[in-house]
């Protein structure tokens, strides 16, 4: 059955793969989906069955649940999955899918290395199957409004794409699962730094506004990873792409925050600029010779989008080409230098906000990463002292992914 049947009138049925964690948010979403009539739970993929207490709401109709995906897949005739497992773990589970002419819901960063991802793009082509990725931002329809903005010269020329996100992560969060805070476990990459998972948002966001999100559609790379934390990835970070257009996309970004603020992209031009806070589906337009204009926007539901364009032939809105670009950050990152931890007396471990531990704080971040979105700068151009230049003069060229120094 193809990714455009329009014959489909029965609940999709769904299969959960990973439903702790960041899934219990997909768990609660399927049950919604499921009150409309449009999905259904029929199996939950876990290493440890889910009890009655985290299945209160599916009671009724409890799912199967297997450790193995595949076996479950086949047991419960599922017609999609969600994919919400570690990232070294999506590859493999979304061929076994696909091999199963099952289509997908695979959650950000949807591969650990450029080569799995497109293994995966091969795999869903070869299967004729559907595929989305967890950019739930680009559900927003804030999306094509900044587009139209763009387009119709509200703010003149673009000049370029700036992206920030400063969040507060206290040391539980890098105890919360064996991979996080990982660049590798053994020869596994991983891959878990903040541009590419916690803050991907920000950098696949802003590429897609841009109309860059494809793979070919970046001409180089800049790189500059630090971590406070005691990890291996990188916690505080920066990267500009350039765009075979010429503009550059500047994101910086931060689990390291003084105070937790909403992530945002600038659109700037010449005549104004365009902010668009992604998690809020909020955009201020600002341009010369008007006041300030504030929208707020709807968001479309990534997993209702993939079921419309299964039974409606709906167009999918964050289809896996158009995250070439993102996972070509995310290969960039993953052959950069292993991220420079931040000097003694840079950064202070104050009590986390909730519960006990601490959480690490860089003074001078939040201001920092907004400078850079601001700017369009890296940090290390920005004059940040703790930036060394020579964590990115180092370049890291791939047969796909090109690095150069600022």
């Amino acid at each position: 059955m193809g990714p455009t049947d329009h014959t489909h009138t029965t609940p999709l049925p769904v299969v959960l793969a990973g439903a702790r964690g960041h899934g219990s948010w997909h768990l609660a979403n399927i049950r919604r989906l499921q009150d409309q009539g449009l999905v259904r739970l029929a199996g939950v993929c876990e290493l440890h069955s889910l009890d009655a207490a985290e299945l209160a709401a599916f009671a009724a109709e409890p799912p199967e649940q297997s450790a193995d995906f595949g076996a479950l897949l086949d047991s419960t005739g599922a017609r999609a999955a969600v994919i919400c497992t570690p990232i070294q773990t999506h590859a493999e589970l979304a061929l076994t899918a696909a091999a199963r002419g099952v289509h997908l819901l695979l959650e950000k960063p949807p591969a650990a290395t450029l080569a799995d991802f497109e293994r995966i793009l091969t795999g869903v082509r070869d299967a004729g199957i559907a595929c989305q990725v967890g950019f739930q931002s680009f559900g927003s329809h804030a999306v094509p409004a900044v587009r139209a903005l763009v387009r119709t010269g509200a703010i003149g020329t673009v000049r370029g794409y700036g992206a920030a996100g400063a969040w507060v992560r206290d040391d539980a969060y890098y105890r919360r699962a064996p991979w996080a805070g990982r660049r590798r476990i053994g020869d596994t990459d991983v891959v878990d730094g903040v541009l590419t998972n916690p803050l991907a948002h920000a950098v696949a966001t802003a590429l897609e506004l841009a109309g860059s999100g494809a793979a070919h559609d970046i001409a180089s790379i800049e790189t500059e990873l630090f971590r406070a934390h005691d990890i291996e990835a990188d916690d505080t970070s920066c990267v500009r792409l350039t765009t075979t257009s010429g503009l550059p996309v500047t994101a910086a970004v931060t689990l390291c925050a003084e105070q937790a603020g909403e992530p945002y992209v600038i659109v700037h031009g010449d005549r104004g600029r365009i902010t668009f806070w992604y998690k809020q589906d909020r955009v201020l337009l600002q341009r010369a010779g008007h006041g300030p204009r504030e929208n707020v926007h709807g968001r479309t539901d990534l997993l209702e989008n993939l079921v419309g364009h299964l039974t409606h032939g709906t167009a999918l809105l964050a289809p896996p080409h158009r995250t070439g670009a993102f996972m070509r950050v995310v290969e960039a990152v993953r052959n950069a230098p292993e991220p420079a931890a931040l000097p003694t007396g840079t950064w202070h471990t104050p009590p986390a906000l909730t519960g006990d531990g601490t959480r690490g704080v860089v003074p001078g971040i939040d201001a920092a990463v907004a400078a850079a979105a601001e700017t369009l700068r890296l940090f290390s151009e920005l004059g940040v002292p703790w930036a060394l230049r020579s964590c990115s003069e180092e370049p890291q060229t791939g047969p796909t992914a090109e690095v150069s120094s600022p």
